[in-house]
Order: C-alpha cells, then structure tokens, then sequence
C-alpha cells in the first residue's frame, strides 16, 4: 500500500476553496429565500412592515 504526500499549502488551499464555496452557496441561498418571500408575501397582501415602529425623524435645528 502506497502513501501519497500531501502539501500543506494544497490542504490550506483545498480549505480556502471549500470555504468560499460554502459561503457563496449561503449568500445566493439568502438572496433566493429573501426573493421567495417577497414574492409570497406581496401574493398574499401582506406588508412585511406592517408590525414594525416606526421613529419620528429627528431634525436638529
């Protein structure tokens, strides 16, 4: 049975890469789910803001 040596510099590469690809997959996931909901929720009438307070704007004179 042969061994094979690996680099490193490959494996902190191979990381690197896997890593960005995880976190690219969670942003485009992010955006889709956002999208997603917007759309049923404008389909369903709903006005995602509708339980939030809002501040008065406060204006120094």
């Amino acid at each position: 049975m042969t061994v094979a040596y690996v680099d490193p510099s490959v494996m902190s590469y191979t990381v690197q890469a896997i890593a960005g690809v995880a976190i690219a997959l969670g942003v485009v996931f992010g955006v889709v789910w956002r999208k997603i909901k917007r759309g049923a929720n404008k389909a369903l009438g709903r006005d995602e803001n509708s339980g939030k307070e809002v501040e008065e704007e406060v204006v120094r004179k």
